[in-house]
């Protein structure tokens, strides 16, 4: 920021406090609760509109539609980083106290466990680029809002998909912890990819919808735009202050496409690695092919968060499906097939090593019901897939375990909330409030031209309303200051460059 800026911000600012000041003493008998208020109130709009004034916002900005935020970024990784942190600070704050809400109620640690670890495991080794963006991150949090989170504190919470679910359960293994939750790996998504025979223009066809709970589930909903100084632009979902898409969906300007779902009941960390949400940005920021895609997840791979990538390049139409576990990982690739995940592993080493406790013979569990769904609707439609039957397939009902259609547990569209019987493979409860929360498609056109189409909500279009499920289900009760309603918006075309609709 400029002197000139600086010393305009403040005479602003003295001009503002003054006024309140005589406003305050105005009044023979003040209410000091209101005069506080107004005060905090003043205080934050002249940050505001001083930080406004930052030339690090040029070319940023942030509109909403269809129920998602819309952020465009660009710049260098501070930039970016400030970018972030300013546009998105309401949402960031809000996603923080559900998020390490639920990171502490989970594992029955305290918020000083996860930032220790952060600081002195996950914070050395990562990239200097994404130091740089994540500390940008913080400084636009506090300009905006005069947040009182560090570096540490938002590192934390960029692996709230590791943190809890990877390291803890491995540590308490290690220390042989007393009493110890009963922590299991997430089982997030169902999704597939699509070339070839397969696909209505022969062409690749990739969708994907997220599995969480609502919780977080109904926060989930950022389109990123970023133009980096270095590397590929990308368009992809995420969580407000998280650098990585996460769920991840994704596209890049050199046409690489990345989605994936979690490898269900995986054990395994190495505290010598690379944070899982560094590496994923990084290979969408950075690989143009399968293989470099590959090569970046690998290096430093921690085994936190591990999942089925399902990958396709758009300039020679090959998909392929990274299943990186810890010990043992597969890729299998093709110009002429289709590809699907539901959180189930299949590389045998990978079952034996990596996922020792999942049973693929249980039809009847959530994993293995979506698996048989996605083979029965791919095959019933080979030739025919294009995103729009891909959005329709998101919101798919069919049980395949009881032969019905019914919104539940083991439907390609989530709705745990309605199931008696939860998921045990990722203790997740009966009634348990989580499913698929959000859905997107994107087509080797589409991501030529930088477009995806996503739906904020339910991909069936189904709202869940947090009111009236609280009142039926009171064990869920610690969640009632984090739990919203989620109501389902339309299918809504996103793509890089975009502007508000007049």
């Amino acid at each position: 920021m400029s002197a000139d800026s600086i010393r305009r911000a403040g005479a602003i600012l003295l001009v503002i406090l003054g006024g309140a000041a005589l406003w305050w003493a105005g009044n023979a008998a003040p209410d000091w609760a209101s005069a506080n208020d107004a005060m905090v109130a003043t205080i934050a709009a002249a940050r505001e509109r001083a930080a406004a004034d930052d030339p690090r916002l040029k070319g940023a900005s942030r509109f909403e539609e269809g129920g998602w935020i819309y952020v465009h970024l660009e710049g260098d990784p501070g930039a970016v980083g400030y970018q972030h942190g300013y546009l998105l600070a309401p949402e960031i704050e809000d996603g923080f106290a559900a998020v390490s809400a639920g990171m502490m109620h989970a594992t029955e640690r305290d918020w000083e466990f996860f930032r220790k670890a952060a600081h002195e495991m996950l914070w050395p080794k990562i990239d200097a680029e994404y130091q740089q963006e994540l500390q940008g991150i913080i400084d636009g949090l506090r300009a905006r809002a005069g947040s009182k989170l560090d570096v540490y504190d938002l590192v934390a919470f960029n692996a709230f998909e590791e943190l809890p679910d990877y390291y803890v359960p491995w540590l308490n293994k290690r220390q042989k912890t007393a009493n110890a939750p009963n922590l299991k790996s997430p089982g997030n998504c169902s999704a597939f990819v699509a070339t070839g025979s397969w696909t209505k223009d022969g062409k690749i066809v990739m969708a994907h919808n997220n599995w969480t709970n609502y919780r977080n589930g109904e926060r989930w909903r950022i389109v990123f735009d970023i133009a980096p100084k270095n590397g590929y632009r990308m368009l992809m979902d995420g969580f407000p202050g998280v650098i990585a898409s996460d769920d991840d969906f994704g596209i890049n300007s050199d046409g690489l496409m990345v989605t994936e779902t979690t490898i269900t009941q995986f054990e395994g960390w190495d505290p010598n690695g690379k944070a899982e949400f560094v590496r994923a940005r990084k290979a969408l920021q950075y690989a143009g092919s399968i293989d470099e895609y590959t090569k970046i997840m690998l290096d430093g791979n921690n085994g936190g968060y591990a999942n089925d990538w399902l990958l396709g390049d758009r300039k020679t139409g090959e998909i392929a499906q990274l299943e990186l576990g810890l010990k043992a990982y597969k890729l299998w690739r093709t110009k002429d097939g289709v590809l699907a995940g539901s959180n189930w592993a299949r590389d045998t080493k990978v079952l034996k090593e990596d996922t020792p406790q999942f049973d693929p013979s249980n039809k009847e569990s959530s994993p293995n019901a979506r698996r048989v769904r996605w083979e029965e609707l791919l095959n019933e439609n080979k030739g025919k897939i294009d995103v729009a039957l891909a959005e329709k397939m998101l919101g798919d009902h069919a049980d395949t375990a009881e032969k019905r259609a019914d919104a539940d547990e083991r439907t390609l569209c989530g709705h745990v909330d309605g199931s008696p019987r939860g998921v045990k493979e990722w203790d997740w409860q009966p009634y348990y409030p989580g499913g698929a929360v959000q859905g997107k498609a994107t087509d080797s056109t589409m991501t030529k031209e930088m477009r995806i189409m996503a739906r904020m909500g339910h991909p069936c279009g189904g709202d869940f309303l947090a009111k009236p499920f609280l009142a039926a289900h009171p064990e869920y009760a610690w969640q009632e200051p984090y739990l919203r309603d989620m109501k389902a918006g339309p299918w809504t075309e996103f793509r890089s460059g975009q502007t508000p609709k007049e």
